[in-house]
């Protein structure tokens, strides 16, 4: 599976954004999906995840009530809507794939995921 991130940019605090990450292969409507981010000088953190069905979801608790994450699976595409942006909110954002069937929680940890999108840069300015 190829996934592909897009709709980083650059905008001001308390602005919205929309990443999307767009799937290639038949294995993303079995699998979960999740975002990362990663500041420059910092380890790669979990940001949400959303199970294969889009019943279940997890967030960071810095971004919860803020960020959304949707899937289509239809469209085999990822969504990460962010509200209310925060300088402390830029970084690259990555989405990635967990094929693992996970039936009590969605992994959180980057080293549980099997593929990964490229990244796309987020900066909030203050």
């Amino acid at each position: 599976v190829q996934l592909q991130a897009s709709g980083g940019g650059l905008v001001q605090a308390g602005d919205s954004l929309r990443l999307s990450c767009a799937a290639s292969g038949r294995t993303f409507s079995n699998s979960d999906m999740g975002w990362f981010r990663q500041a420059l000088g910092k380890e790669r953190e979990f940001v949400a995840a959303m199970g294969w069905s889009g019943f279940s979801t997890d967030y960071a608790d810095s971004v919860k009530g803020r960020f959304t994450i949707s899937r289509d699976n239809a469209k085999n595409t990822v969504y990460l809507q962010m509200n209310s942006l925060k300088p402390e909110d830029t970084a690259i954002y990555y989405c990635a794939g967990d094929a693992t069937f996970r039936p009590t929680r969605l992994a959180t940890v980057p080293s549980k995921y099997d593929y990964w999108g490229q990244g796309t840069q987020v900066t909030v300015s203050s």
